[in-house]
């Protein structure tokens, strides 16, 4: 199950990957390091998604070893999540500010790429507004409105992604 998990992570950031640079190819350096950038927080964001997977294995292996394993696991990626969710959220930033400077002039900035990348920030925003709510002050409905949320972000990244 391990290796199907680590499998499919990383299928994940290589068919962004070439999903990116090879259905979106730009000519403008700018707009690539642009689409670098994207490249680079999606991997953060991988990993933070993952704790979500690691805690719901938690919940419903009934195997102890596994669990043990994994709250071990859990434990040491949790002093990261914060970084990797801030490091991602400024790889988003830049990109979303070449995105929108240089290709917003030339597609238009009422282009669905455009709109649908400014949701997405915005979608991102809520996620780290709940974060930070959670990690202040931990209850159930901050942690539920932090996973939603985080999920929300992720359907409206995927629409951005491949539009």
């Amino acid at each position: 199950a391990l290796r199907i998990w680590i499998a499919l992570n990383a299928l994940a950031i290589l068919g962004t990957a070439a999903y990116i640079w090879l259905y979106h190819p730009h000519p403008f350096a700018v707009v690539r390091s642009g689409q670098i950038s994207a490249q680079a927080a999606i991997i953060f964001f991988i990993i933070n998604i993952n704790m979500y997977f690691i805690f719901l294995v938690i919940k419903k292996t009934p195997r102890r070893t596994v669990k043990i394993f994994l709250a071990k696991f859990a434990r040491a990626l949790m002093k990261w999540h914060i970084r990797f969710a801030l490091a991602g959220a400024a790889f988003i930033a830049a990109h979303g500010a070449v995105m929108l400077i240089v290709l917003g002039r030339v597609i238009g900035f009422a282009h669905t790429k455009i709109l649908s990348g400014l949701a997405a920030i915005l979608a991102l925003g809520v996620t780290l507004f709940a974060g930070n709510l959670r990690r202040r002050r931990a209850s159930g409905f901050r942690r539920k409105f932090h996973l939603l949320s985080a999920m929300g972000f992720g359907v409206v990244f995927l629409i951005h992604m491949f539009l």
